[in-house]
């Protein structure tokens, strides 16, 4: 403790340095009173949201929005602590006007800190956590109330706004990638239709069991060419057993040859197109094999796609009802639960006890200050301080003394005064000695 042991070294430390103490004490009271002044109340106001689950239960009418409430809230508070957003906020409220540090960034730093936003989870069913969020409260710190007041229901409003929009933009992005879905897989089922018809064509199986019915018009063409070869034979017997003797007249004889020729001509062009249907048909049943391997694969492609297409079309039909869900708001919902009310006392310290802290905490830089200045000069003051230190007890103490100083202006002339009037007195006691 230094030169100090006892109470009687702290009231001689007091009676030394009173002087210093009183300097700091006043000094911080100063210092505490502007303190007290110029630092602004704090006033806080908050708004409590309460979020409903959907009306219709999901067994009946499933939404399309999957994503659990904590996740999309944390994605919503972030678009409301975005700069742009914040910066519209202070510009709209002119906050922040008088502070120390007017840079934009500073004050979107500084509603940052005011506005919070905090969820409470919502009781667990079972083991599982599915993010759901039971209330919402957005809390608003400003140095008015009122302003306080509006900066929790505008972030509350702005909340609800974006849950509400965020929700009815998933549903429709959802279902406007199922009709897109699905209009891509019908075009892709035509153009195979289309396909399968072309191919059809080509290989000349327009018809189901095309093979066992080439295979049949095959036999007739045989049957029909064995006919014609049998007319033609005997047309060219017809033609060479012609009577072109002279018992004939020869304009019979040339009529006679020339409808055998034309009969033989009709019969040859029939047999050579008989021939060329044959031919293709033997070479469609050569090449039907390969022709069988593709039409199976057109039906698998075919079945594939409308299976495909069957699946989107339930899908989409669970985003439609989803999409009228959010849009007639029967979906999950923001309810205010409790309005942000204008704040009727302040959340931070009074100035009075602000006050009162910067004239203790004086007083005791006072005291330490008075401890230091001891502590830097450890002198002997005292009979009782010599015996502690050294052992000897001192015989005679002799206090210091000093010369009173010569008093100047006005000091010296209430001097001058008052010692006039001690020696008036003096004088009229000595001339009536009864009065005493």
């Amino acid at each position: 403790m230094g030169p100090i042991f006892s109470m009687a070294d702290f009231l001689d430390m007091l009676r030394r340095r009173v002087g210093v103490i009183s300097a700091v004490i006043i000094a911080g009271c100063f210092g505490s009173l502007i303190w007290a002044v110029l630092t602004p109340h704090t006033y806080v106001s908050s708004e409590v949201l309460q979020i409903e689950q959907p009306q219709i239960s999901d067994e009946l009418a499933r939404s399309t929005v999957e994503s659990s409430a904590a996740r999309r809230l944390q994605l919503i508070e972030q678009q409301l602590m975005a700069h742009d957003n914040l910066v519209k906020v202070i510009e709209q409220f002119g906050l922040y006007g008088d502070a120390s540090r007017p840079g934009m960034s500073d004050k979107v730093d500084l509603l940052r800190q005011a506005v919070t936003i905090t969820g409470v989870a919502a009781v667990r069913e079972g083991f599982s956590d599915d993010g759901a969020i039971a209330v919402l409260t957005i809390t608003a710190a400003m140095d008015s109330p009122e302003t306080a007041q509006a900066i929790a229901h505008l972030f509350a409003d702005q909340t609800r706004a974006l849950a509400t929009s965020q929700r009815q933009l998933q549903t429709r992005e959802t279902l406007a990638f199922f009709e897109e879905q699905e209009k891509t897989v019908q075009a892709e089922i035509a153009a195979l239709d289309t396909a399968l018809a072309e191919f059809r064509s080509a290989n000349d199986i327009s018809i189901e069991g095309s093979l066992d019915f080439s295979r049949s018009e095959l036999g007739s063409l045989n049957d029909a060419l064995l006919t014609l070869d049998r007319e033609i034979i005997s047309a060219q017997l017809a033609l060479e057993n012609i009577d072109r003797s002279g018992n004939t007249r020869a304009a019979t004889v040339q009529r006679e040859e020339e409808e055998l020729g034309r009969l033989l001509d009709s019969l040859n062009t029939q047999r050579q197109l008989l021939l060329d249907r044959r031919a293709a048909l033997s070479a469609s049943i050569e090449t039907r094999p390969e022709v069988e391997r593709t039409l199976a694969e057109f039906e698998r492609r075919t079945t594939q796609l409308r299976e495909r297409l069957s699946d989107i079309a339930t899908r989409r039909s669970e985003a439609e009802v989803g999409f009228t869900l959010e849009n007639a708001a029967r979906g999950e919902r923001f309810i205010t639960l409790e309005e942000a009310r204008v704040p009727e006392y302040p959340v931070s310290m009074s100035r009075k006890k602000r006050l009162l802290l910067g004239v203790a905490a004086s007083a005791v830089l006072g005291l330490v200050l008075a401890f230091l200045l001891e502590l830097r000069r450890p002198v002997i003051r005292t009979a009782r301080q010599m015996q502690r230190e050294t052992g000897l007890l001192p015989v005679v103490s002799i206090p210091e003394t000093r010369n009173p100083k010569k008093r100047k202006g006005i000091a010296k002339l209430w001097q001058d005064r008052s010692e006039a009037g001690l020696q008036g007195r003096a004088a009229r006691q000595a001339r009536h000695p009864a009065s005493r």
